[in-house]
Order: structure tokens, then sequence, then C-alpha cells
């Protein structure tokens, strides 16, 4: 294993500026000068980007800028004593003492171990003392080697503090003194902490926890849930703490193993900045006749879904999460389905419903039929493309109870499976479809959700989620169904099939433009799911006599594929006035466009909304409306180009796609040179070039390459379009 760190990734005493910002590119240049990194301003970016979400100043006068990125070759740490200081966002003032932590994307395990070791050490006093007291560079590579286990030390070390491996099990054996010569049993915490990376925080918070509990007198056992690997607390660990603390800024895995429990939930800096405070905060939960306990359906949303604070979510931030929980699990059903559907319609013919029950059952690779449509590919044909027809078929008659299924889960955690889908299943045979997965997905969530709340005796608990919350849920919600809502749903629910069947002309048109609208305003957000949820839920419903559900389908699929398009077109035009990060994703948003990606064009989106989302919106808009014209269909609800022999009259989607993408990439330059030039006179010399701008020579300023709307877009000084904000 290659060394982490070196004098060549020290520099002490050094003035790197007055921001965050300045130190994390100083340091980050200092690890690519190494050849530690292929980008110095693609790791800067991330890990500014990291620090935007949660600042990583930590008490005692240290910050832990990290990231873990692509541009990064070889995992690295490199250390700045800065002279003056400069603040990170801790508490007690700004930080002297800078370790940037660089790891791979693909970072071994082994490295990780080491990485969140050094973040432990960094809470130790006299570790941190023998920093600020090292004279020379190579003085501190051999504390941080010696901190890490890579050379002996001279002797053990008799401190106290503890670091706690992923379940902290040897913090329950090691009281404090006090608290040893006490009869009584210590009082014991258990803790899970996590951040986004998994990298520097969630060891730290989790060794700060321990180290307080011990100061305190309190028995703290933690869990980290970070990237070199997770070891689950012990169930019967948990069973016997009298509270939990949640410090983390993703989703806790496996969080009903603390149901019942006491608990309180913070950001994983808070473990950091206040570990007695709270632990403290935790007891007095559990002191408490009336304090915050975790429903055994653990997805509570107005107790726990904001880990920023407990401040509780809105209504319609819910209702909006567990939908789009619910279309998620969903999708996988469909687009599975409806691929080997159109397969099967490639090699069966398109009268192959009429045969593929009778074929699977009946005949066999060794027995193949000899009754069949015309348009088969012979024999051979006609029973690959039954089977193929009847799988995805029954893929797609998953597809509103696993809706249903999901959404109650996005409520209720797993307990709401089960009613989730029963639910979902009546509404299939109600004939209430999609509109009726949702109300049921909803109603049998509430119910189990409502159900998990009660405080049930200690005996009865276990048998809670597996026994009791399903079968009450599923038999009111079920019940409900049948008895009261699902004639009036399958009524509403046959008036929009009706509707949608017999538009033709300008009303088709009309919602091809609403639909492709849709798909481009948020770029894979809820408006998007919303549109394409709407198309895939008709999917099955389509037929050769009644195509509408497949034309909404094709025009969906075509709008989704202009954005990404679109801008791809822009930077390949104008690659002069898109930063450096921008025209990469350039590159790569051709492939995700023809694939029907529609966040290939995020990237964009997030450092120029007012500019790439409009221009979006209306080319998507045409393009929709062009296929609804053309009366293009498609069987298949994903792959874009991929999936051409599952689209019909696949020459005019792809005209349609063409003369949207054109349309947005010119209205996204016009917009972007108006403001950038002054208006009419920036477009007047603009023409008046008789080339475009060639790409800057290949540069070190790659993009981190996630694509996500929450990454920096570093702009190049050639550019003032490029907004570096992150939303």
């Amino acid at each position: 294993m290659t060394s982490l760190i070196t004098t060549d990734l020290v520099v002490l005493d050094a003035d790197q500026g007055t921001e965050s910002s300045a130190v994390i590119r100083a340091l980050a240049a200092t690890i690519a000068e190494q050849g530690r990194a292929n980008s110095a301003d693609g790791l800067a970016d991330a890990a500014i980007a990291r620090e935007e979400k949660t600042p990583t100043g930590v008490p005692g006068g240290i910050a832990i800028p990290h990231a873990r990125t692509e541009a990064v070759t070889e995992p690295s740490l490199a250390m700045a004593r800065l002279n003056p200081p400069v603040d990170f966002g801790a508490k007690d003032g700004p930080a002297d003492l800078v370790f940037m932590i660089a790891a791979p994307e693909g970072a071994g395990k082994d490295h990780l171990k080491l990485l969140s070791k050094l973040a432990r050490s960094l809470v130790k006093k006299d570790f941190v003392a023998s920093l600020r007291a090292a004279t020379t560079e190579q003085e501190v590579v051999d504390l941080v080697e010696t901190a890490l286990g890579l050379r002996e030390t001279p002797e053990e070390s008799t401190s106290t503090e503890s670091t706690p491996t992923g379940a902290s099990t040897a913090a329950a054996a090691a009281p404090t003194a006090a608290a040893a010569s006490s009869t009584d049993q210590p009082r014991r915490v258990v803790a899970v902490t996590a951040c986004p990376t998994g990298i520097a925080h969630t060891y730290m918070a989790a060794d700060a926890l321990v180290q307080a509990g011990a100061e305190m007198g309190i028995d703290v056992v933690t869990e980290t849930q970070g990237s070199s690997g997770t070891t689950p607390i012990d169930q019967s660990v948990i069973d016997a703490a009298d509270a939990v603390v949640f410090a983390v800024d993703v989703d806790v895995r496996d969080k009903p193993r603390f149901a019942g429990k006491p608990y309180v939930q913070v950001r994983v800096k808070a473990g950091i900045d206040d570990p007695q405070g709270l632990i403290a905060k935790a007891l007095a939960e559990a002191d408490a006749p009336n304090g915050r306990r975790l429903a055994a359906a653990h997805a509570a949303a107005d107790d726990e879904s904001s880990t920023a604070g407990n401040s509780r979510e809105s209504i319609g931030a819910h209702l909006k999460r567990v939908l789009l929980t619910g279309v998620s699990y969903m999708i996988p059903f469909v687009a599975a389905g409806g691929l080997l559907m159109a397969l099967g319609f490639l090699l069966g013919g398109f009268d192959i419903p009429d045969y593929a029950e009778d074929i699977v059952l009946g005949n066999s690779l060794w027995n193949l039929p000899t009754e069949y449509g015309d348009l088969a590919l012979g024999p051979v044909g006609a029973y690959l493309g039954a089977v193929a027809f009847q799988i995805g078929n029954l893929s797609m008659s998953f597809l509103v109870a696993a809706l249903a299924g999901y959404i109650a889960y996005g409520i209720a955690d797993r307990p709401g499976i089960a009613p989730g889908f029963t639910v979902g299943a009546v509404a299939v045979l109600m004939g209430a479809g999609f509109i009726g997965g949702i109300i049921g997905g909803l109603l049998a969530g509430y119910i189990a959700h409502w159900i998990g709340s009660f405080a049930a005796p200690r005996w009865l608990r276990g048998l809670m989620p597996v026994v009791i919350i399903p079968l009450v849920a599923s038999l009111v919600s079920s019940g409900l169904m049948f008895m009261v809502l699902g004639g009036p749903i399958s009524a509403l629910t046959k008036g929009l099939d009706s509707w949608l069947s017999s538009m033709t002309g300008t009303a088709a048109v009309v919602l091809g433009l609403i639909l492709g609208a849709m798909m481009a305003v948020d770029l894979g957000g809820p408006v998007n799911k919303v549109a394409y949820s709407f198309a895939v839920a008709g999917l099955a419903a389509g037929s050769v006599d009644n195509p509408v559900p497949w034309e909404i389908m094709a025009t969906v699929m075509a709008a989704g594929m202009v954005p990404p398009l679109a801008m791809a077109l822009a930077t390949a035009v104008r690659p002069r006035i898109f930063s450096q990060a921008e025209k990469e994703n350039g590159k790569a948003a051709w492939l995700l466009g023809a694939a029907f990606i529609s966040e290939g064009a995020i990237p964009f989106a997030a450092s120029d909304p007012l500019r790439v989302i409009p221009a979006s919106v209306v080319g998507a808009g045409v393009t929709g409306g062009m296929t609804m014209a053309f009366s293009v269909t498609s069987q298949a609800p994903h792959g874009g180009v991929f999936v051409f022999f599952a689209i019909d009259s696949f020459l005019l989607f792809l005209l349609s796609v063409v003369v949207g993408t054109i349309i947005s990439a010119v209205l996204v330059l016009a917009l972007k040179i108006l403001v950038r030039k002054g208006g009419a006179a920036g477009l007047a010399e603009a023409a008046d070039r008789s080339a475009p701008a060639t790409t800057a020579a290949a540069s070190t300023g790659s993009t981190t390459g996630s694509g996500s709307a929450g990454e920096a877009q570093q702009a190049e000084p050639v550019s003032s379009n490029a907004d570096a904000t992150r939303v």
C-alpha cells in the first residue's frame, strides 16, 4: 500500500488565503502536483461541494475537508498548518490545522479505514497538540503515520480515549472509573453516525460520542455507517439501551431495529460539536413520560424526516417523497416488462397476444407451435416471442400493486409493503387502475403507520411489524377499496381512458405539448415523474385497436430525450460560452439523451436554470406535439433510440427529437449570448463570427462526473455565463 501522506503533502505555517475554498484549492493543487490527482479543479470542486453541504470545521481549530471523486488517482492526505487561521464553520472559531482527505471513487476498504482512523485521531487532544508543536514536515508525517498504526509507537498509549469500530462494543466494557466503582449498572446509549461520503465526520462523531459518554459515566455504543464498512450493533445491545442517538446526514440503514426506543436525530456534525448535549437529550427523552419514541413503522415523517434539526416535513414535501418512492420502485417492473413485451411483438408479430398463453403452456423448444400469426418469425420466433411477451405481461401486471406497495413503504416502511401490495391488487381487480393504486397505497401506508405508532407492550412488539400491522392495515385498506372507493375510482379511470382514446387532431397535439413541457421542466423531478408515470400506467392498456396509450409513451420518451441532446449540441456548436465542466458534461449528454435519460441536462440546469430550463421546455414541448401529431407509438417505456424495434414510425420519432433538440439548443445559445454580450448587439456580433471557437486544449479542470444537481460547475475565465453557484 502506498503512503497516504508524504512531506511534499505537508505545508507548515502558510498563508493560503482567507476563505475555506481558497485553502481547499491550494491543498488540491498540492495533491495534483504530486501526481495523486488528474485534476486539481475536479478535486477542489468536489471538496467544496461537500463543504457547502456541511462545513467540515470541528472544535479545537481543526478542519477536515474531504471528497471522494474520480479526479483522485491515489488516496492521499494533505495537511496545512495555517497562519492566519481560516473559518471552516466550527462553533469555536477558525481552524489552523487543515487535513484534506482525497479518496478515489473506488477506493479500497484498507485505504478508507486508514482515512477513517485519521479522522478519529483528530479528536484526541494530545495528537492535535503534537501537530501544532511539530517543527518539520517529516515530524508531521511521523505523527500521522504513528496515529494510523503504520509505524510502531515507543510505548502503548494509556489514554482512556477509545477508537470504536463499526459497532463500538468495546465502549461497553470501558465505563469511567466513577461508574465502575458504583454498584449501579451505568446507563447505555446506542448511536448511529453517518455522513454523505462516509470518510471523516462519520467516525469523528462516533469517537466524540464515546469519549463524551466516558466523561459522563454513560455507556455509549456506536455504529458507523461509513465507507470502510459497517458492523451492526448487536440487537441485544440495542434492546438493553436506554436511548438512541442518530447523528446522520443520510438515511439510517435498517432503522426498524431501534423501534420503540427513545431517540434524538441530528446532523452528523452535531455529534462532533456537542456530543455530551446529544447524550443528555437522548436520556431526557427516555426519562420523559411523553418523550419521542421511534415508531414501529420507522419512517414517521412528522418526527424524523428532516435531519437538519428536528423540523417537521411539510405535507406537500411528504406526499411528493412517498409518491416518488412508489414510482421509483415501480419503474423496474415497467422497464423490464415493457421491453420484453416489445421483444415479443418483434419476434411473434403484433397478434402474439392472441397466441402467447396457449403457446407457452402447450409448447417448448422441442415441440414448436404450428398455429401462430402470419407476422411471426417462424415457429421459433413465435415460441420465443410468446415467452418474452408472457414474461413481460406478467411483470407489467405487478405495476399497480408495486406502485401501491412502495407508496405504503415510503410512509410506513416494511410493515406497509404487504398492505400496499394487497390494496393495489384489489384496485386492479376493481378496475381502479393507476389512480386506485395511488389512493390505495396512501391509505394502506397511513393506516400501517398509525397502527405502528401505538405503544405496544414489550411482549407484543415483535409481532407488530410482521403480523399485527400487515393484518389490520390490509383488512381496513383493501376493505375500503372493495366496499367504498373501488367503484367510483373505476368509473373515473374508465372516463379518463375514453377521453384519451377519443383525442385526435388538435386535442392530441395539445396533450403532446403539455406532456413534453412537463418532461423538461424539472429534468427527472416530480413533474417529470408525473408525466412519465402517467404514460407508463397506460402502457399495458394499449393495443392495435387503442394505440393512444402507446402514442403517449412515445411522446413522453421523445420529449425526455430533448434536454440532454440540446445541451450536447449547444456545447458542440458554441463551446466557448460554456465552462470546461459543462463541455465535458456535453460529451456525455449525447449518449444520455439518446438513451432517454433526461437527467443528463441537470448539470447545465444547475449552473444556469433561468436559461437552460425555459429553452428545454420549449423544445421538448414541440417534440411532444409532433409525435402526437404523427401518431408515433412506443411499446417500450424506456431506452430511447436503443429500443427502435418497439417504436412504430421510428423515422418520424427521430425527426421529432431532432427538431426539438435544435430548437432548444438555438434558444439556450441565444439566451446565453444575449445576456453575455448585451442584447441584440451581442447576437449581431456572434453572427459575424466566421466559425465557432474551438474547444480549449484539454486542461486539468475536468468535472467530477456524477452529473447531479447538487454538484458544482466551475466556470472558466472565458465564460461569464457559467454560474459557479451550487444548487
